[in-house]
């Protein structure tokens, strides 16, 4: 049985509806993408913690791969 992805807030253990897409300019390229999972209710902190600090890149639904 799989696990669901679970929201990268801490102490979170709700699945996982959005991806956060960020990088960090002094440290990735330009078109380097990393993932932050977040459930509806860390959507927005999550997002605004990374749109503080410039990494924020977008935010799109998340849906887990299926194998």
């Amino acid at each position: 049985m799989d696990m669901p992805e679970i929201c990268s807030s801490k102490g979170c253990n709700t699945a996982a509806t959005w991806a956060v897409l960020w990088n960090n300019p002094k440290i990735h390229t330009p078109d380097r993408r990393k993932t932050w999972l977040a459930c509806d209710e860390h959507k927005a902190t999550l997002s605004d913690f990374l749109d503080r600090r410039g990494f924020l890149r977008d935010v799109e639904p998340f849906t887990a791969a299926t194998s």
